[in-house]
């Protein structure tokens, strides 16, 4: 039976576009995931969106729309997001799901049945960004936020709160049993620091506002942040439920990885394990706390501008220099820096020069001198030879090494070892040379070998991280799938190459002058390849023409199955009927709606909301107090509303 590997990004917030910090965390996950796959693995990858709080009920307020689909709509763009860059993810949990909410409820109600969550008052500073609340030593000078610098709010309300003083000795003996709990290293101390200077219950509910998972025993509360986001990596496995096979499956498995950024380390790394105490679930996971990408100005922030967007490299670049950079230029346990200029030469040194090149001059050579085809060599091996296989299987060693300790970026470094290792081949033997003198041509073939087998186990190792590259360097190789395999890492195991008759570039050099320039350009805000926003400011009469709005009779209703806010409608738009899902079901139930005609717009091209089909969008206006359906009382259905 396979070992099992459990890995997780954190839950991310929609607040807005995905930077390429937030895409490092993604990526990194998804390279980890697909390492293991190779090593023979049963790998499952969680990733998703913690989609309550008060900041995103402000924000839909602020457009006009419900919540549900203010995050709908993020939501969808993030998937489509992670699908551009190729994400091999397994779950993507959403806090607003069904299955979800009831497993917070649950974990809610137990802890206060038996004592870990009491009921009180709390008051402190909350800044809305960060949701998160401080103490009146936390802040910084002005009572602005610590984190991000914004200025906070004083508040007191009544409030549940989690008794992590009682968890406090329990989870610093956990640690100093378990040193590899937390790592980087660095990380761990800073967290057993904070432990030791004492830790304050929690605050875990909030009555000001409303877009939140309802305690179900006092419904004027709703869960706060952390208790609902941290369970996600449990509830996505089927915890609390019928169907928890997943649960005990991969929670109780060989090993559960959660990766997060440094900023999010304290609630991973006490709160989450305190929870996990309280409810006598096993603490299974080891916690990986990455540093950030940092531009010249300092922390990438989307609210101070200087930000790069994963969408910018990849209509300019590709998936592969994205990965690549990302990977490579943030070193194990520090912060990483985003140049235009650092990450070109990357892409023109590392990948186009170092291992491109490698790649199209040995298949040149092989086509030239042996019409595409060479086999393993009979003759003797001399020193040169050996001394590339022994740092093709030390370079093996280091990767293995460092992959499983998390190392990517000098996982990178040690590959690339090897690719300047066998360039330097290529020099010492000169196959140029060796091709002047036929009675050399043994030789010849011999060296030509000791490169293709040589860029066959650098394909093997790129696999989890360049995932266009590594497939193409196999198939102009001629490597079939039975040598591209983790198993398959044995100088010599692959016999014959028959190479393609003309390489292609895996990487073109870049115009060092013209790419930085459009790098900075972007960064400045001067030009925009980014996601739709939700919300543009301005649109034209083109714009307004191009949608087909018609009256539209409701004939059927029924409740979402997997979204308490949905309603799944059934409308006649004329000459036909439609499906659509609707976020209106904390304003109307189903038996509200038949008869109605109202005003849809028709040709909205289909999507899935929670899994269900909608063909077009119902009309309404809102305000702070009620959203109200737009309704047609003499218009007939399919009649055009302009």
């Amino acid at each position: 039976m396979s070992k099992t590997f459990y890995i997780t990004t954190p839950i991310y917030y929609p607040s807005g576009n995905l930077h390429i910090g937030n895409t490092y965390t993604t990526v990194l996950c998804d390279t980890l995931k697909r390492y293991k796959h190779e090593r023979g693995y049963d790998a499952f990858y969680l990733t998703g969106m913690d989609e309550h709080g008060k900041k995103i009920e402000t924000v839909a307020n602020e457009r006009g729309v419900p919540p549900i689909e203010h995050v709908d709509a993020l939501a969808e763009a993030t998937r489509e997001l992670w699908d551009n860059l190729k994400i091999d993810y397994d779950d993507f949990i959403r806090t607003t799901e069904k299955r979800h909410k009831s497993v917070v409820q649950k974990i809610f109600e137990r802890l206060l049945e038996q004592g870990d969550i009491y009921l009180g008052t709390y008051k402190g500073y909350y800044c809305m960004p960060c949701e998160s609340f401080y103490t009146d030593t936390q802040l910084a000078d002005n009572h602005t936020c610590p984190d991000c610098g914004r200025e906070t709010t004083q508040l007191e309300e009544e409030s549940y709160f989690l008794r992590l003083s009682k968890y406090q000795k329990k989870l610093l003996h956990y640690i100093e049993a378990h040193p590899d709990f937390i790592t980087p290293e660095t990380r761990k101390n800073e967290v057993v620091s904070f432990i030791k200077q004492g830790l304050n219950d929690l605050s875990v509910s909030r009555t000001t506002f409303d877009w939140g998972i309802k305690v179900v025993s006092n419904p004027k509360h709703v869960v706060y942040v952390w208790i609902d986001a941290l369970s996600n990596y449990i509830s996505a496995l089927g915890y609390g439920t019928d169907n928890d096979k997943r649960f005990q499956k991969y929670w109780h498995g060989d090993e559960v990885l959660h990766v997060v950024g440094k900023d999010i380390l304290r609630f991973h790394a006490i709160y989450w394990p305190i929870m996990l105490m309280a409810l006598d679930v096993p603490i299974t996971f080891k916690l990986h706390a990455h540093g950030f990408y940092m531009m010249k100005d300092g922390k990438m922030s989307k609210s101070k501008g200087g930000v790069i967007y994963p969408e910018t490299i990849l209509t300019h670049y590709g998936l592969d220099e994205l990965r690549y950079f990302l990977l490579r230029e943030l070193p194990y346990g520090l912060d990483g820096l985003f140049t235009p200029e650092a990450f070109v030469e990357r892409i023109n040194f590392d990948l186009a020069n170092d291992f491109g090149n490698l790649l199209n001059r040995t298949i040149a050579m092989i086509n030239k001198y042996f019409d595409g085809e060479i086999a393993s060599p009979s003759e003797p091996l001399d020193d040169i030879d050996q001394d590339l296989r022994e740092t093709v299987t030390d370079v093996i060693r280091a990767y293995k090494e460092n992959m499983n300790t998390l190392k990517v970026s000098q996982a990178l470094q040690d590959l690339w070892r090897l690719v300047s290792r066998t360039n330097k081949y290529i020099d010492e033997t000169m196959p140029w040379a060796l091709a002047k003198d036929e009675a050399q041509k043994p030789t010849l073939e011999k060296v030509l070998y000791h490169l293709a087998e040589s860029l066959r186990h650098i394909g093997v190792m790129l696999k989890p991280i360049l995932l266009n590259a590594a497939p193409a360097l196999f198939n102009q190789l001629g490597v079939e799938d039975e040598h591209t395999t983790w198993q398959s890492l044995s100088f010599g195991e692959k016999k014959h190459y028959h190479v393609t008759p003309k390489p292609t570039p895996l990487f073109p050099r870049l115009d060092v002058e013209v790419e930085v320039k459009k790098l900075r350009d972007e960064i400045a805000g001067k030009t925009q390849v980014k996601p739709l926003e939700p919300k543009p400011d301005t649109v034209s009469i083109d714009d307004f023409s191009k949608m087909h709005i018609v009256v539209a009779e409701i004939k059927t209703c029924e409740p979402h199955p997997d979204a308490d806010k949905l309603l799944v409608i059934t409308v006649d738009v004329g000459n036909q009927t439609k499906q659509i899902v609707a976020g209106i079901a904390e304003h109307y139930s189903p038996d509200d709606l038949p008869g109605k005609r109202v005003l849809v717009i028709n040709n909205l091209k289909p999507v899935k909301l929670r899994g269900v089909k909608s063909e077009g969008m119902l009309l309404a206006g809102s305000n702070k107090e009620r959203l109200e359906v737009i309704e047609s009382h003499a218009l007939k259905p399919g009649d055009r509303v302009k």
